[in-house]
């Protein structure tokens, strides 16, 4: 006959009697079939956090296995949807009922989108980093989802000092000159013409959204595309000379600093009756200066999102 195995949490006291707020693993590697408004179920390699808080001073600690278990049975789902991260909630908090009111899951991964070129027939794969974080507080409900996308910034001011440069240029070649069409046209093409270029750089934006708990689906290619369609210069993927130069296009058609881009995507974002609150970062990874120019703004409601 087998000796009992010793059960440390749940036949010792705390040494220290105090709650705590979250108790858990992080980093915990799992395969995920994630579902989408619109994308077929894509598998993904998503790093999670698991944790439920420990309101019972006297309680050891938590049975951290049984949120493992509970996360292995998430990932061998259908699909990872709204209802069943929250069926996974449930689990954590009903495996430690006498201990935790809380429970919180947190996944984070690559979303590959197959995204076209912006003339020529080609393609190509982008992957786009996305954050679930899921909450039950006392029984309610909360999804949040982070998003990054990467565009390009062209600085107004840049082009500005640009155009003047070619200004003084065109002056002292053609001042005093009867103008000649063709001389013109071939000026433009030329490097001694259009001797500066404004300088741009890549950029990204973080967006957080509060989602309503009574979420079914999750569509994390609407809010990419909205925020993409809005900033109009995001990272391309194929790219033959046409799309370079309709990238080019839009760039110079799109001049922004940091404070445009944050407005425009906090425009974007008041206008979506699905976004509860949001957030928002933009980080232009300046090609200027060492350091970079950021600019980060809220829905700014009562007991939202904080700047």
């Amino acid at each position: 006959m087998h000796n009992a195995m010793p059960d440390i949490a749940n036949t010792s006291s705390a040494p220290v009697q105090e709650t705590l707020e979250w108790v858990g693993m992080s980093d915990i590697e799992l395969p995920l079939l994630v579902e989408s408004d619109g994308l077929a179920p894509v598998v993904v390699n998503a790093k999670a956090q698991a944790f439920v808080n420990l309101i019972d001073k006297n309680a050891k600690g938590i049975h951290m296995s049984r949120l493992f278990l509970a996360l292995d049975e998430l990932s061998s789902a259908p699909a990872v949807t709204p209802l069943n991260i929250k069926a996974t909630l449930d689990k954590f908090i009903s495996s430690h009922s006498d201990i935790s009111s809380q429970a919180r899951i947190s996944l984070a991964f690559d979303l590959p989108l197959r995204r076209p070129a912006l003339l020529s027939d080609n393609s190509g794969w982008k992957f786009y980093p996305i954050a679930i974080d899921a909450r039950i507080n006392e029984g309610k409900l909360e999804f949040e989802v982070g998003i990054k996308v990467t565009y390009s910034s062209t600085c107004p001011c840049s082009a500005a000092l640009a155009r003047q440069l070619i200004q003084a240029n065109f002056v002292r070649d053609f001042d005093a000159k009867e103008l000649n069409f063709a001389d013109v046209h071939a000026w433009l093409g030329s490097s001694e013409g259009i001797s500066a270029t404004p300088h741009s750089q890549r950029s990204v934006a973080e967006v957080k959204v509060r989602l309503g708990s009574q979420v079914s689906a999750f569509n994390f290619q609407a809010l990419i595309d909205a925020i993409e369609n809005t900033l109009k210069t995001p990272v391309q993927t194929a790219v033959k000379r046409e799309d370079e130069q309709e990238f080019a296009r839009l760039n110079g058609e799109n001049l922004m600093f940091c404070e445009d881009a944050a407005r425009k995507i906090k425009s974007t974002l008041n206008q979506d009756t699905h976004v509860q609150d949001f957030w928002l970062r933009i980080n232009h990874y300046e090609s200027l200066h060492a350091h970079d120019a950021v600019a980060i703004a809220t829905k700014g409601i009562a007991d939202g999102y904080q700047p």
